[in-house]
């Protein structure tokens, strides 16, 4: 399966997920550093829909920071559309993405998207089920493509990793092993999961997560 098929259909099985949340569960800090959950469901909006004027600009007033710029959109978006509407907006976008987001790397977004829905449901304590073709295509991404993003190439350096709940394993070193959910989110630098991973390698990945 292509990875455009990959994301297409997660994101259509997120969307399905995401409409069942409360807008207590909405309004939960997520696993994503000072971002409620509301602000991630913002974020994945822009990202397939804010273009390239709009992201410069808004990194100018954040001193040339992507990430203060990728924050104070997500924030600002939030604060003016409920998740219905962000949901109703992220469902059209799925099928006819704008601005960078008919350009940036399919298999990023992937990552990109399933990190942060684990950063929302995780949050709330709601099991995640991502399909393990999606959870494969996006940890051998994480592994293998160094992201300005996300440190997820270099968090995983000279560890073995190896998911507990399906056919998957990287690398040589200290194992870490693990459900693929939490290798995934935990190698995208959230801390949360530490406490589920195991093995002789897990101090080396907590010291890179908590540098």
């Amino acid at each position: 399966m292509f990875v455009r098929d990959l994301l297409r259909g997660n994101d259509i099985r997120f969307g399905t997920v995401a409409a069942s949340l409360t807008l207590d569960d909405w309004a939960r800090p997520s696993l994503c550093d000072a971002w409620s959950n509301h602000d991630v469901l913002a974020h994945l909006v822009i990202g397939y829909q804010a273009g390239l004027r709009i992201t410069a600009t808004e990194m100018l007033r954040n001193a040339g920071s992507f990430d203060r710029a990728n924050a104070a959109m997500a924030r600002s978006i939030a604060g003016v559309s409920s998740p219905a509407v962000l949901l109703d907006e992220f469902e059209k976008l799925v099928n006819q993405p704008r601005g960078l987001g008919r350009v940036f790397p399919r298999r990023l977004l992937l990552g990109d998207h399933v990190t942060h829905e684990l950063d929302i449901l995780l949050a709330i304590d709601r099991e995640p089920a991502i399909p393990s073709d999606a959870a494969v295509a996006v940890l051998n991404t994480q592994v293998a493509v160094p992201n300005p993003f996300v440190p997820a190439f270099r968090n995983s350096r000279g560890l073995r990793l190896r998911a507990t709940d399906l056919e998957w394993t990287h690398g040589e070193g200290p194992i870490v092993e693990g459900r693929a959910v939490e290798l995934i989110s935990v190698l995208g630098n959230r801390p949360r999961m530490l406490s589920c991973l195991e093995g002789d390698g897990v101090e080396l990945l907590a010291a890179r997560v908590h540098p």
